[in-house]
Formats: structure tokens, C-alpha cells, sequence
């Protein structure tokens, strides 16, 4: 059930009451729901269906058990779906205060489909323990060079790095021992500590150890990056550890901590060993599913929606059961729930939330030295490579940030993007040379100018740099790339961040620009001429009495190509809303930056079988445990 509290939106991921119920269903538990006579509830619901089509493909098992206790008189019916969403009724009991165990085939979900139950109470009812189960314990999992893999048991180690985060950090240790039965899989909880505002500062943070039982470890060490942390993690787990399992997770998340134990047996009842990945919900709204699944753009190397994937789901105005009429259906700007019962098979799942079998762990090494970007998806394409694919399961899932409130594509992150995506397709990248890529890249570099981010084309050709330097220096510059990047930045007007765009002079306007989005199908066609106008405009000298005075003052949705191309200045507000740029408009430095560009961009594509064979002769050295283990000594 939901917890305590929670809003209307966020119970809709948990239980669909139904409209006409005369009164509410309550819950003092989470494990146990009391429901007025009369009165009936639907569990096709995020969290509470059971993905079968997920565990026909990828488990052990043909089966599973829905069992539950009920106190009162009520009717249990359960129903399966079909890849399209079509409901299907599959049993019907009557029963009166006793326990029910109902066996379930999981033949009929070959390409989609969940299974789930509803509740009509004919007396006050009392539902318990309702749950789906194994009909048998794990067995031996297959290698994919055929040996096998003992079952293993139900525990694992959890790890969260954390930077400068303390409270979200110790909110995530809470979390963890919410659940006893959750706390009782959990056998240590790992913490690489990165910045210098520590979570043991909270006034919480011994409460939240001691509930632990003694299963927290914290690693204190420089800031190495998101793949410095997650590779402490992995290098403990590994080395200090026998848990069977490790998972990680992001500390600026919300767990709802049942998705921890779900993810574990995933992995013990998988035919063979896999990667299992959390799904995303928005952590600022909170009913909204982020995407069912990634994969990485075979041509551009670039990520991605999965195919069939759903993204930016709101459960709270289309529940898992919302199929939408058949005129709903028929019309392509209607949303509906239908794509949610279709299997999504991915490359890779993000680090907010994944879990690695220790046997994959042991077999492939560590993450790239990367800090940060790219680092996840490596992983999941070097174990894929060995047959060990990433799986990201429906109900398992955390709140985390959605990306549309951070700039991560145009601030310092962009370095990070670019140098790592290239050097992961340099490792990865099956197509005829790098062109694709290439001409992907540029065009986003004609975005760049067209929108005055400057400090993003200067940091991206220190990534470009930084790749055709080779692997060799990836250990050396892990902790100096962020400040040396940092540093190139504060001399460009779009990097630097002012509170408010009210300290500067009003906007002197700029007649004719459009600055709002014209979707619909004439979209393409109605944007022909502002890029005509845009490029006449690029082409002229920029006039830098707008210097003085932004000639617009833009939302982050607002700052597109076709508005800011068009003006010489603007202010562009933070993703977040929490201050903003003074972008200008200066061709000399754009011309410079892009003829850079472009210059090495043809040393890419002259030097590309050298250095994909370089980056993947440096793979050993770059993920063993004894390179990253002087690194963390010099940490100590």
C-alpha cells in the first residue's frame, strides 16, 4: 500500500479505487488493506501488477502464485492483459475468512502483458500478505559459456555514493530500513562520501546507522565522479563482501524500498545471469513514469528510446488499464496505457538503480575512470558483449530528477557527454567509421550557435581533445578534468549564472521573433522560414548595442534555435528556475570555435581505427581492480 499521507496521483500507483465506492479504503499498514462492504478495488496498478511477460522471458519460472489473506466475504478476480492492454479474465473465487493461494500460467505472455487482481468486499474485508510468488526455490543459472551458477541466496549489498548531498543521503539510509523484510536482504550498505558536506553531519544521520544494524560502510575520498563512487562500491562489494548481489542507487532519489527485494529475486529466478535495472519516476511528479526503457542509436551512438518505449507516463491521468476508446485509439494525439503491456527490451539502464549478480561483477572488472556520463552505459554494452544482458523491470522502480530541470547538455556536464560517449563508441561502435556520429555531432554544434552557447562548443573541443589523447591519461585526469573545465567556461557569457534577469535593464524586444513551439504536422514545414531568416541573420555581424540590454528575456523552453538565432542578445532562465544567462551574440567567436570543431572532427575521422584499437587494448587496464584500488589508496 501506499505510505501514510501520500497524495491522490501517488496512490494511483499502488490501487485504483472504485468510483463507486460510498466510502474510502483505509490502511494502517502497508501490508494490509481494510475494505467497507461493498466496496471494491483494482490492483492494475505500477506496483502492484506483476509484469509476467517480464518474468515468462527472462526467469525460471512458467508460473506464479497470487496469495493473500481475507477476513470477510469478498470476491478475488484475476485478470491478465495482452501486449495491446486488452483485459482478459482468467478466475473468479468467492471467499470468507481464510487464505488463498492461486496458481497462474505465464504461457500466454510471450510479448507482453501483466497479470492482476481486483476486490469486490461483500462484508467489511480485510485483505493481508497479498503477494506473487514462486512455486519453487531458484535453481542453478546457466553462464553463457554453460557452466552454471549455484541459486543464490536472497541478500545483497546496496550501494549510494554521495556529493555534498547529506540530507538526501541519510533520507536514502531511512529508507532502507523502512522495510524489515527489505532490511533482512540487506546485508551492507555501502557509501562512498565524495564531497565535503558529510551526511554523518546531520542531526539524523546515528538514527539512520543505528537502524542499519551495523551494515554501514563509509568511504571517504576525493570527488572521482559518479564512476569513482560506483566503482568503490563495486571494488568493496567484490573484494570485502560476499554478498551475492550488488545494487546501485543514486543518493538524490526516493525509494520505495519493496523495489530492492523485487530486483533481487528477479535476479535469482533469471534463466541465466542478468543485469536488472529500476525504472524512473519523477521525483517532482510524483505519478509520472520518466521512460520504460534505453538503448543506444546504432548509427549515431547516441541514446535513446528503446523500441516500443513509453516515456513521461502519467499514471494519475492514465491508469495501466486506460485503453482509451476506439475513436481515442484511432487518433494519434491521444494518449492511452496500451504501450505500457508491450515487453521493452533494452541496451542499458541508468545508475539511479541497477543491480549486478556478483558473478558479473567478478567477470568483467570495474566501470570506465569516466566521472561522470557514459559510465552506465559501458557497462551494460561490455556486458551485454558477454551475454549478460540489462533487463529494466516494470515495478522496480525509484523517484528521481527529472532531466528536464537540469542543463547537463549545455553546462560543464557537456564535456563529460561528448569525450565519453566518443570514446565508449570507439570501444562499441560497429558501423563503417565514425560519420554518423560525426554529422550528428555538428549538427548539434550548429544548435550550439544558433542558441549563443559558446562555453559549450569551447568545452567540447576540449573533449574532443582529451578522446585523441587516448586512454592512457583516463586515471590521470579523473579529478583534474572537472575544475580544469570549469575554469575554461567562466569566461563565456552563457556559463556565467545570475540570480535574476531583473538585474539587468528591461528587455528592448525583438518584433517578428517567434518565441513560442508550433507543434502539430505543419510544424516541420512553418519552421522552413525562420531557418532561412535565422541563417541570414547568423551571417551578419552582430550588433553589440544589445550587448548592453538583453533584446529578450527567455524561458529555458522558450530558448530555442529559432528564437535565438534570430536576436543578438537574451537572457536564458536555468533549467531549474533558479537564476539565469546573458547570452550574446559574437560571429568572430563563433566561427573560431566551429572552424576548431571541425578541424578536429576530420582528426576523428582520420585517426578512428587507431583509436577504437587503442581504447579497446586500454579496457583490462582501465577496469581492474588494481588500478582502481591505488587510486582509492591515494584517496585514503
Amino acid at each position: 500500500m501506499p505510505r501514510k499521507g501520500e497524495p491522490h496521483d501517488v496512490r494511483m500507483l499502488y490501487l485504483i479505487e472504485a468510483e463507486q465506492n460510498k466510502e474510502r479504503l483505509s490502511w494502517a499498514e502497508r501490508t494490509r488493506l481494510n475494505i467497507p462492504a461493498g466496496a471494491e478495488v483494482s490492483f492494475e496498478t505500477y506496483f502492484n501488477a506483476f509484469p509476467a511477460s517480464y518474468w515468462r522471458r527472462w526467469s525460471q519460472l512458467d508460473r506464479v502464485i497470487l496469495a493473500l489473506d481475507v477476513e470477510g466475504e469478498a470476491t478475488i478476480s484475476v485478470y491478465r492483459s495482452r501486449h495491446d492492454g486488452v483485459r482478459i479474465s482468467v478466475a473468479s473465487v468467492e471467499v470468507r475468512d481464510e487464505h488463498v493461494e492461486i496458481p497462474l500460467e505465464l504461457r500466454n505472455f510471450e510479448d507482453g502483458g501483466w497479470l492482476w487482481f481486483d476486490v469486490t468486499a461483500g462484508t467489511e474485508t480485510t485483505v493481508e500478505n497479498a503477494g506473487w510468488f514462486a512455486d519453487r526455490h531458484p535453481q542453478a543459472q546457466i553462464m553463457p559459456d554453460g557452466t552454471e551458477v549455484p541459486p543464490q541466496p536472497k541478500q545483497v549489498a546496496v550501494g549510494i555514493p554521495t556529493f555534498n548531498r547529506p540530507r538526501d543521503a541519510v533520507n536514502a539510509l531511512h529508507a532502507l530500513s523502512e522495510d524489515p523484510v527489505v532490511l533482512e536482504a540487506i546485508t551492507h550498505v555501502l557509501m562512498p562520501d565524495q564531497g565535503n558536506h558529510h551526511p554523518a553531519d546531520e542531526p539524523d544521520f546515528a538514527e539512520a546507522e543505528e537502524k542499519l544494524n551495523g551494515k554501514l560502510q563509509i568511504f571517504q575520498q576525493g570527488n572521482l565522479g559518479g564512476s569513482g563512487g560506483y566503482s568503490r562500491i563495486m571494488y568493496e562489494g567484490v573484494n570485502n563482501t560476499d554478498a551475492p548481489f550488488i545494487l546501485f542507487m543514486d543518493d538524490d532519489i526516493a525509494i520505495e524500498p519493496d523495489s530492492i527485494l523485487r530486483a533481487v529475486q528477479a535476479a535469482r529466478y533469471a534463466k541465466s545471469p542478468i543485469l536488472v535495472g529500476g525504472q524512473m519516476l519523477n521525483l517532482q511528479d510524483r505519478a509520472q513514469l520518466r521512460t520504460t526503457g534505453e538503448a543506444v542509436d546504432p548509427h549515431t551512438f547516441m541514446w535513446g528510446a528503446a523500441p516500443r518505449a513509453v516515456y513521461d507516463h502519467d499514471f494519475s491521468a492514465y491508469p495501466l488499464g486506460y485503453v482509451g476508446t476506439p475513436e481515442e485509439q484511432m487518433d494519434p494525439r491521444k494518449r492511452d496505457s496500451r504501450a505500457l503491456h508491450r515487453r521493452v527490451d533494452v541496451d542499458y539502464n541508468g545508475w539511479w538503480m541497477n543491480l549486478f549478480p556478483r558473478v558479473v561483477a567478478e567477470k568483467l572488472g570495474l566501470p570506465l575512470p569516466l566521472f561522470i556520463k557514459w559510465d552506465d552505459t559501458e557497462y551494460a554494452l561490455r556486458a551485454k558483449a558477454a551475454g549478460f544482458p540489462t533487463v529494466t523491470w516494470p515495478g522496480i522502480a525509484i523517484w528521481h530528477m527529472a532531466w528536464a530541470d537540469k542543463d547537463d547538455a549545455i553546462d560543464w556536464q557537456a564535456y563529460f557527454h561528448l569525450r565519453n560517449r566518443l570514446i565508449v563508441a570507439a570501444m562499441y561502435h560497429e558501423g563503417v567509421g565514425p560519420g554518423g556520429i560525426l554529422k550528428n555531432m555538428l549538427k548539434s554544434t550548429y544548435k550550439h550557435i544558433m542558441c549563443m552557447e559558446y562555453s559549450t562548443m569551447a568545452i567540447q573541443i576540449e573533449a574532443m581533445k582529451d578522446f585523441l589523447a587516448g586512454p592512457d591519461q583516463l586515471f590521470d585526469i579523473l579529478e583534474s578534468s572537472l575544475p580544469r573545465i570549469q575554469n575554461v567556461r567562466k569566461d563565456y557569457p552563457d556559463a556565467q549564472v545570475i540570480a535574476s534577469a531583473a538585474e539587468l535593464p528591461a528587455p528592448t524586444g525583438a518584433p517578428g521573433v517567434p518565441t513560442a513551439n508550433i507543434g502539430g504536422r505543419l510544424a516541420k514545414i512553418k519552421k522552413i522560414p525562420w531557418a532561412v531568416k535565422a541563417l541570414l541573420h547568423l551571417r551578419k555581424e552582430e550588433d553589440r548595442s544589445h550587448w548592453e540590454a538583453p533584446q529578450l528575456n527567455l524561458t529555458a523552453e522558450e530558448a530555442r534555435w529559432f528564437t535565438l538565432s534570430r536576436v543578438d542578445s537574451a537572457t536564458v532562465s536555468t533549467a531549474g528556475g533558479t537564476g539565469a544567462a546573458f547570452r550574446k551574440r559574437d560571429k568572430q567567436l563563433a566561427d573560431d570555435l566551429l572552424a576548431q570543431t571541425k578541424a578536429l572532427h576530420k582528426q576523428i575521422r582520420e585517426r578512428w581505427p587507431d583509436l577504437q584499437r587503442e581504447y579497446a587494448a586500454a579496457m583490462g587496464e582501465l577496469t581492474s581492480h588494481e588500478n582502481w584500488g591505488r587510486i582509492f589508496d591515494e584517496q585514503a
